[in-house]
């Protein structure tokens, strides 16, 4: 089912058939699309919002999220030319609150609605409501998003108080131009938006850890994403280092892949390593692949680019997770190094 609300409460909603009557020039359209269609594909609902963002558009979304029908996790398409700067910043705690995902997009059209420009455009009070999605996606194809930036640098301290909490750098807005207009609108492409931590495409930043677990070397590396929590774990020992890899997803869907294993590897830069036939195992709410990995080779793992852990049906079908690890270089190779000295220093 899809629906539209815009104007009064939460309750003046319709059917996605009488959208063009329900929205006003003047005010943030919200339509909801929840059927089963959408659900399979999509596993959680679709909201799009639309038009300018009113200061009361804030209070029309929160009445929606507590009767239930915005779910939390759902995605959220947004298409509008900014407005009421406050306003923009409360719908983007709401997302945050509700762990939704931030995405630029046009609302979907009725029945024999002529196919007019469909690409969207997001600025001002609609930037700083896309920054509160927990994950959000880069601006793609002809779509675009524009974010504020200001003469001296320095953003208003509640602008600057929200970039804060939803964990963006005052700098990554910093204008990019000569200064000739006052408030210049920043526009960046995907490549800059992700570099600049405005967009994540999905997936939170990745955390690598160093330390040592009963006097030994160890590295864990963990990412977030919308998908379930995904960890690798490597534990040096004098036989090879225990290597261990975590793809939490819950509970039915970990026994549900374990069930079509054919066989399971560990990935490093998309090659597979240490493959092994029904290797995975489902434990509590992940799929857990353990191997030892051979310490003549850990060289491999501080030069890599990107590491994961698969598990393949009989199908080719697979499943699991990898991620870039670039940016962890130094804790890769001080893992590396502390593990090699310590196998040499008991042979």
């Amino acid at each position: 089912m899809s629906f539209t609300a815009c104007a009064g409460s939460a309750s003046a909603a319709h059917t996605q058939r009488g959208a063009s009557n329900a929205v006003t020039s003047s005010q943030l359209a919200i339509q909801v699309n929840d059927d089963r269609i959408t659900l399979s594909m999509a596993r959680v609902p679709q909201i799009y919002l639309y038009g300018p963002i009113d200061v009361d558009a804030p209070q029309r979304f929160e009445a929606l999220v507590n009767s239930g029908r915005i779910r939390p996790g759902s995605d959220i398409y947004l298409n509008s030319p900014g407005g009421s700067v406050t306003a923009g910043m409360a719908l983007g705690r709401l997302f945050r609150q509700g762990g939704m995902i931030t995405h630029l997009g046009m609302p979907r059209l009725p029945k024999g609605a002529a196919n007019v420009n469909r690409s969207a455009i997001c600025e001002g009070a609609c930037a700083y409501a896309y920054l509160g999605g927990l994950y959000r996606w880069a601006a793609s194809g002809s779509d675009r998003i524009g974010f504020p930036t200001y003469a001296a640098q320095r953003a208003p301290e509640d602008v600057s108080a929200y970039l804060k909490d939803m964990g963006i750098n005052d700098d990554a807005l910093a204008a990019a131009t000569s200064g000739t207009s006052p408030d210049p609108v920043l526009w960046p492409n995907a490549d800059t938006m992700i570099a600049k931590g405005l967009a994540n495409n999905g997936r939170q930043d990745l955390v690598a850890t160093y330390s040592f677990s009963q006097g030994a070397p160890q590295l864990e590396l963990k990412q977030i994403d919308r998908n379930g929590t995904h960890s690798i774990t490597l534990l040096c020992k004098q036989a090879g280092a225990e290597l261990t890899t975590y793809d939490t997803i819950g509970a039915v869907r970990a026994r549900s892949i374990v069930g079509r294993e054919e066989h399971s590897y560990f990935e490093i830069n998309q090659q597979e390593v240490l493959p092994q036939q029904r290797g995975a195992m489902a434990v509590d709410e992940s799929v857990v692949i353990h191997r030892i990995y051979p310490l003549n080779q850990l060289p491999r793992v501080a030069s890599a680019q990107a590491m994961g852990a698969w598990v393949k049906d009989r199908n080719g079908i697979r499943f699991g997770f990898a991620f870039e690890v670039g940016g962890v270089r130094k804790i890769l190779n001080d893992f590396t190094n502390a593990c090699v000295n310590e196998a040499q220093a008991h042979s």
